[in-house]
């Protein structure tokens, strides 16, 4: 149910499990056994005790992010540090390494690059990176 806004938390640098299919119970015991915050849409779970919850009250996405960054504060990594689908965190990698796998145009462009070791995306700091500041900094 918040599978857009996980994918918004890893972009602009947090720590992010999503799992899709896991029931209550599974989020709840990964949800203890990591230390994580678990952010929920549904009352009756963000109400459960020895549990660590944020009730996401929006269904728009941007006010998702604002209610995260508001409440847990700033992401304590910087963006685009962790892959948008898996949560691993990127590796640094050359445009020779990468050459093969973005646009000419990027390569021509851009002197850094984040590799996903687990997926193999790749990312780089282009003019969605200046957006996403915009946007996170009018958040904060």
């Amino acid at each position: 149910m918040l599978g857009r806004l996980a994918r918004w938390l890893r972009l602009l640098g947090y720590d992010t499990a999503y799992e899709k299919d896991a029931d209550d119970l599974e989020l709840a015991r990964r949800a203890r056994a990591e230390g994580r915050v678990l952010l929920t849409r549904d009352r009756a779970l963000a109400a459960r005790r020895g549990l660590r919850t944020l009730l996401i009250t929006s269904e728009r996405v941007q006010e998702q992010v604002q209610q995260v960054v508001e409440t847990l504060g700033p992401p304590p990594n910087p963006a685009l540090s962790r892959c948008s689908l898996c949560n691993v965190p990127l590796e640094p990698a050359t445009p020779q390494q990468v050459a093969d796998r973005v646009p000419p145009y990027v390569l021509q462009t851009q002197e850094r690059f984040g590799v996903c070791p687990n997926c193999g995306r790749v990312y780089w700091a282009g003019t969605h990176l200046q957006h996403m500041r915009r946007y996170v900094g009018s958040l904060l």
